[in-house]
């Protein structure tokens, strides 16, 4: 480990803040900052002379002057200290030698010169040019009134002046808005500093004049809401020689008023009637100093803009150092982020044939897969392919047939008027079968509905799952939005298709069992016994003659008004009387009912039983078995047509652009990580 004193450590720590600044570039040339870099805000209220402290850090006039608000847009300035022109001429020559790594920069043959990102390959070597360039670009975003905008200007100032610095100067803070600046004006460029010290990576260089009250100071106000501690935090007080006669800024730079961490640093910045007159910086320093020895003669060495300057290079290197770990760690994140990004968007086609064959074969892979429950996507927030289909057919399809009664809609009225037309003119002996076939079709027929409806929850499904396969497992596949369509449309024409058939046998399956009524089932109840059966539990206690007395007693007592003898003189139609509604039945009628009754019970869950079976069974072999079996075939058929390759693998507009962005932000991060991998680790922490 080197000692932080030795100039080779101090060498080291000098190309720290070259090596932001070549990251600053490599990420503009990508167009985005993916990666908070250290630097230095400068934040003040409008005419708090943040201005002239950068112009004294530079050590010239470059920056727009006038009244009200002059820095509309955020300028991104750094200072690249490089030799004297003289001693890069050497170097050139091949008679001089490079001190620390210094570049000769040939082909410039001024002593300072400047270059904004804009202008690419323009040198500027007049300030004055430099201060025009910064208008007419302002102008061209902002507008030529008063306007401001958040896109930053790029601007580099190599001299052998200044020190190595990453500036950022931000627009005044504002109260009341003029010209075209709109109404929340104030509220606009502090969301705008805020976007800039908000940075944990960044330093912030709060400027408040001398002569107002600290306490109100908004640049420090928004510098607190940041950065509560005051870790990233550097007071400038400006304008001292400013003050009311009497009165002195001393209490405020010995930090007795307000604490500032990084600590307080005051200057003393050039008039207008200086800047008017033209007089140079290098006076006004000597000027600066010779005012600060005379008022703040024990503060003297540590105020001023050269002790400004080399206090923020300083810092600024220091907080590199610190932040180098955590950068380099970020900049490795995201280069394998970007990397997956770039390999998910896949390679320009090629071979247009095996591209296709690939993508149709994986999405049928994937859409069987997702049936048969080994997809590598799946979902934990809900049921989808197979498991849901199993949850139809046994939850869904299952309770709905469990639900149904055997005799619902059946009352005892119908089963009595089924034996009786059953019957013909003759009364009945015994149950007539013709009455039991009649009544149970109905019941079966019941079972249809639902069994239906269980092939269309099934196609459903299979319909929602090429959704899923588009989603979730072909992400290559969204790169062709025509082919993605053509495939979807395929397969839910072949689901399509598949459907009536489907429905056909279901169909066929219930009239099955309505074409012939096996009573000869093994698992049906014989209707003799259940007759018996019947006729045990209605054995009265009386002898068959009080028994049939009884009844035929009752049956006169309770015959229906409609079927009562007519009175003598009166004429009735017997043909327009009503048929009675509800009447007691007689012990006869109440046996016939409960024997047709069970009887229909005992065969109608049998019925159930089958269909309940054979329905799943039905929709597996001719819907989804087949679909799986036949997808992939239908697909290479449908799709694989030479006239249709060209067209059917155009990638969209917005994947081509992103796969673009995408290789140029991965190629921005090697550059980075290469260029942070030259500083050697062991000598800076």
């Amino acid at each position: 480990m080197l000692c932080t004193k030795c100039p080779q450590f101090i060498g080291r720590m000098e190309t720290l803040i070259p090596t932001i600044n070549r990251l600053q570039e490599v990420f503009l040339t990508v167009g985005a900052e993916v990666v908070q870099l250290p630097q230095i805000v400068v934040v003040g209220s409008q005419s708090s002379g943040k201005s002239s402290v950068l112009e004294s850090l530079v050590g010239r006039d470059f920056l727009p002057r006038g009244s009200g608000i002059v820095t509309r847009r955020p300028l991104v300035l750094q200072l690249v200290h490089v030799a004297p022109l003289e001693e890069r001429l050497k170097i050139e020559n091949g008679n001089g030698v490079k001190q620390n790594a210094q570049i000769s920069y040939p082909g410039v043959k001024a002593e300072e010169w400047g270059t904004f990102l804009h202008c690419k390959n323009q040198i500027f070597t007049d300030f004055q040019e430099i201060r025009r360039e910064i208008e007419t670009e302002t102008d061209r975003s902002s507008g030529e009134n008063k306007g401001i905008s958040p896109e930053p200007i790029y601007l580099k100032i190599f001299s052998p002046k200044v020190l190595n610095l990453t500036l950022v100067d931000l627009p005044g803070i504002t109260k009341v808005p003029v010209g075209d600046q709109p109404e929340d004006i104030e509220a606009q460029v502090q969301e705008m500093i805020l976007s800039f010290i908000s940075n944990p990576n960044s330093l912030i260089l709060a400027v408040s004049p001398a002569n107002s009250d600290l306490a109100t100071s908004d640049a420090l106000k928004l510098a607190r809401e940041v950065d509560p501690d005051g870790r990233r935090t550097l007071l400038v007080v400006s304008k001292l020689d400013l003050m009311d006669a009497g009165t002195d800024a001393l209490e405020v730079l010995l930090g007795r008023v307000i604490p500032v961490r990084l600590g307080i640093i005051g200057v003393v910045n050039r008039s207008q009637h200086d800047i008017n007159t033209q007089k140079s910086l290098e006076d006004s320093t000597r000027d600066e100093q010779a005012f600060l020895q005379r008022h703040y003669p024990s503060l003297a060495s540590r105020a001023g803009s050269r002790y400004l300057a080399k206090t923020l290079s300083r810092l600024l290197m220091h907080h590199i150092r610190d932040c180098l770990p955590e950068l380099k760690t970020r900049v490795t994140v995201l280069s394998a982020q970007y990397q997956a990004r770039l390999h998910s968007y896949g390679q320009p086609v090629e071979d247009h044939s095996a591209t296709l064959l690939q993508i149709v074969t994986k999405f049928a892979s994937d859409y069987c897969n997702t049936i048969e429950g080994t997809a590598r996507h799946i979902q934990t927030s809900e049921l989808c392919g197979g498991a849901r289909i199993c949850y139809i057919f046994h939850e869904t399809f299952g309770r709905t047939l469990q639900s149904i009664d055997p005799l619902g809609g059946l009352t005892e009225l119908d089963i009595l008027t089924a034996i009786r037309n059953a019957t013909g003119p003759r009364p009945a002996l015994f149950v007539p079968e013709v009455s039991f076939e009649l009544l149970v079709k109905r019941q079966i027929k019941r079972l249809e509905e639902p069994s239906l409806r269980c092939v269309e929850l099934v196609h459903e499904e299979l319909q929602r799952i090429i959704q899923h396969c588009s989603s979730f497992s072909t992400q290559e596949l969204l790169r062709f939005p025509k082919l993605h369509d053509s495939i979807v449309e395929v397969v839910t024409g072949l689901l399509r298709k598949r459907l009536p058939i489907t429905n056909e046998m279901v169909h066929n399956l219930v009239a099955i069992e309505l074409a012939y009524i096996n009573t000869k089932h093994p698992d049906f109840t014989d209707a003799a016994q259940v007759s018996a059966s019947v006729n045990s539990q209605q054995a009265e206690a009386l002898d068959g003659g009080k028994r049939w007395k009884n009844e035929k007693t009752g049956e006169e007592k309770t015959l229906a008004p409609g079927f009562s003898s007519p009175s003598k003189g009166q004429a009735i139609n017997l043909l327009d009387t009503a048929v009675p509604v509800s009447r007691k039945l007689s012990a006869r009628e109440q046996r016939d009912c409960e024997v047709i009754q069970r009887l229909i019970k005992c065969y109608f869950l049998i019925v159930r039983k089958s269909i309940q079976d054979s329905v799943p069974k039905t929709v597996m072999h001719f819907l989804v078995n087949f679909v799986k079996e036949h997808l992939q075939s239908e697909l290479v058929g449908q799709l694989y047509k030479q006239p249709l390759l060209q067209e059917l693998l155009i990638e969209s507009q917005d994947t081509a652009q992103q796969r673009t962005e995408v290789a140029q932000m991965l190629e921005a991060l090697k550059k980075a990580n290469n260029i942070i991998s030259e500083i050697r680790e062991t000598h800076l922490w």
